[in-house]
């Protein structure tokens, strides 16, 4: 081996532990770098949507990291403001301009929330609606499993209730099945570009027949450093109530989210689904959902069939009446399960009868009856892996959701102190494999403020978790579900067997 294939080897690595997406690609590869190592994330980025445009909407915001080893004693974490909305033709298909925008003012910088130390919740809140997106980095100690946790509770209107997103991480392609364009319903898609180039994105809408058209969701410019919210109306004339939408990112990079609003079921955002899978998990149905709706699509020619089964606290079980779904290539299926958990703990788990073939899917939950409902989405997501991380919880009102469809495993939970005082606290849960669990989560001890959960893969086959938030206002039952997927903490990087630059001198 030369110093130049060294020189490689090394760059990887930092590269890997930089991004977070560094992998070993084959099998000589693996034999060329020895055992590969995990290390810390040293650098990342997330975004958070313009959180509402309502004038009696209330947003907090959790910045959260949990201590990893083997990070150093330097870094920070800064969200800023998002600069205003992009100039040209996004501006026809984006929200009604606030007076601040219409007079051409800057949006506040504000809130910046800057933690002080890994594992203590530092937060901040706005009201109202000028609240922009927000942008922002993690280096050195703060950079592995950084989470921040945007939730706006609106007390009247269209989308009104309790609305959450966990901030993501920029890519280049999302899918979101579940949005919808019909007459109750206002969807928008927030891109926002964090990089100091402009984005160019495409908005594909798939719905019951096939591809939506329409020119308008082609190459839409987001501007360095700043937020568009599309709205789906504005793509298509189509009124449908189940649509997939694909953002494609042709150059640069973007952070997407749906927010869903609807005039009756109050609303929520839509996160990603997972990339497209022959096998999915859905986790954490609320246990009193009275009604639940799977919008599934798959983006391969061929049809897709799903065996549907809900792990329950007992075992897997077959929903009456919807045993398996039918999903036509490049088309959006829905079917309607009803009050599917029965008053229990579950989780949908769809797998193949047959041939695997590519699907992306999500949940519509609804809670209530009558004029006191309200919505919240679970997109099919990623295991917990080494670990997950949720921020934003309190002695009451959240729910944490752990299901194991294939193999019984062990997880550690750790409740972290709280934002404004107490002390971090853990426990060891066992899921049997095919049920899913709503566990007691620990709270920290003497809490003060919000605290965040992380979920740990101890032993056993893989984990997927979700965690409800709720806070019921005039009898309206407010909720958010985030999923729990792992949070990019550590990356596989490749190391060289020994160091034989000696040798080339």
């Amino acid at each position: 081996m030369n110093r130049t294939t060294l020189s490689l080897l090394a760059g990887t690595a930092a590269l890997a532990a930089v991004t977070g997406f560094a992998t070993l690609s084959s099998p000589q590869a693996a034999t060329t770098a020895g055992t590969a190592a995990e290390l810390p994330v040293e650098r990342t980025s997330l975004l958070c949507p313009e959180p509402s445009t309502s004038e009696v909407a209330e947003t907090s915001y959790t910045s959260f990291t949990p201590v990893t080893k083997n990070t150093g004693d330097d870094g920070k974490a800064e969200l800023k403001a998002a600069a205003e909305e992009s100039d040209g033709q996004n501006q026809s298909q984006s929200k009604n301009k606030n007076k601040a925008r219409s007079k051409g003012k800057k949006k506040p910088a504000k809130p910046v929330l800057t933690p002080k130390e890994p594992g203590t919740p530092v937060t901040g809140d706005t009201s109202g609606g000028d609240a922009p997106a927000l942008v922002g980095t993690a280096e050195g100690k703060f950079a592995p499993g950084w989470t921040v946790q945007e939730t706006t509770e609106v007390a009247a209107g269209a989308g009104r209730g309790l609305q959450g997103v966990n901030c993501s991480a920029p890519d280049t392609e999302f899918w979101f099945p579940g949005a919808s364009t019909a007459a109750d319903r206002t969807d928008y898609v927030h891109l926002t570009n964090p990089d100091d180039s402009a984005a160019v994105v495409d908005i594909e809408l798939y719905g019951k027949d096939g591809t939506l058209d329409s020119s308008l969701g082609e190459g839409i410019t987001v501007a360095p450093h700043s937020s568009d919210p599309i709205l789906l109306s504005t793509l298509t004339e189509e009124k449908q109530e189940d649509l997939t939408v694909h953002v494609n990112v042709r150059s640069g990079r973007v952070g997407a989210a749906v927010q869903a609003l609807d005039d009756k079921l109050g609303g929520d955002w839509l996160a990603a689904s997972t990339d497209p899978s022959g096998s999915l998990v859905l986790p954490g149905i609320p246990k009193d959902a009275t009604a639940v709706r799977l919008v599934a699509y798959t983006p391969s020619d061929s049809d897709a069939d799903l065996k549907v089964r809900l792990a329950s606290p007992s075992g897997l079980i077959t929903p009456a009446g919807n045993e398996t779904l039918h999903v036509k290539g490049g088309m959006t299926t829905a079917v309607d399960l009803g009050d599917v958990t029965r008053g229990e703990a579950g989780s949908l788990v769809l797998t193949p009868t047959d041939d695997s073939v590519p699907v992306v899917a999500a949940l519509r939950v609804v809670r209530g009856k009558g004029a006191d409902q309200e919505t919240a989405f679970i997109p099919a997501t990623r295991p917990v892996g080494t670990r997950a991380t949720v921020a934003d919880n309190s002695a009451k009102g959240n729910t944490l959701s752990l299901t194991a469809p294939t193999r019984t495993a062990t997880v550690k939970v750790t409740a972290s102190a709280g934002s404004e005082g107490g002390e971090a606290v853990s426990k060891t849960f066992t899921i049997k494999a095919g049920t899913t669990q709503n566990v007691e989560a620990p709270t920290p001890a003497g809490l003060k403020g919000t605290f965040a959960l992380t979920v740990e893969h101890v032993s056993g086959g893989p984990v997927y978790g979700a965690r409800t938030l709720a806070a019921t206002e005039d009898g309206v039952p407010g909720f958010t579900i985030q999923t729990l997927p792992d949070d990019r903490g550590m990356v596989a990087v490749p190391q060289a067997d020994e160091d034989l630059s000696v040798l080339q001198k």
